[in-house]
């Protein structure tokens, strides 16, 4: 073995928790310092204890609750878009088209949707300055916007 390239070996180094346990052990160190050991760990003990260090923790259950608290604004975003209390004129289709719907007593989504389901798309054909263009389109925008549509008007 070579000379003075080898760390110095203390064979009775004292292992220090923070719990209070200690015990010896050969290390390149004399005395070694820990934060928790077999007789504190909760895998060991059998408790459910949590060992927060410098607020761990505190800092995760923080991000958790960011987290989901975006969730839900993300979902009450969602349900918004696709409320059926949404007015016809959002939609770009056209200010003729909208005037047509309002007449006609279809201000929003929901009047549409009752009306897509009742009678189809000829009950909305009837509706004089109504195309088989505009309806497409409108179906089309409120598909993109998440809107179900009744499986009997297609």
């Amino acid at each position: 073995m070579k000379e003075s390239i080898h760390p110095a070996w203390f064979p009775e180094a004292t292992v220090i928790c923070a719990c209070g346990n200690t015990w010896k052990t050969g290390a390149t160190i004399a005395e070694i310092r820990t934060d928790i050991c077999s007789a504190c760990h909760p895998f060991y003990t059998g408790e459910q204890r949590i060992v927060d260090t410098e607020g761990q923790v505190d800092r995760f259950l923080k991000r958790l609750e960011v987290r989901n608290t975006r969730q839900r604004e993300a979902e009450a975003r969602v349900a918004a878009l696709t409320s059926p209390d949404v007015a016809i004129s959002e939609f770009d289709i056209g200010k003729r088209y909208v005037t047509i719907f309002n007449e006609n007593g279809i201000k929003v989504v929901g009047d549409f949707l009752s009306k897509l389901e009742q009678g189809g798309d000829e009950a909305l054909l009837e509706i004089p300055g109504i195309g088989r263009k505009v309806l497409a389109d409108l179906k089309k925008l409120l598909r993109s916007r998440g809107y179900e549509l009744p499986k009997s008007g297609e």
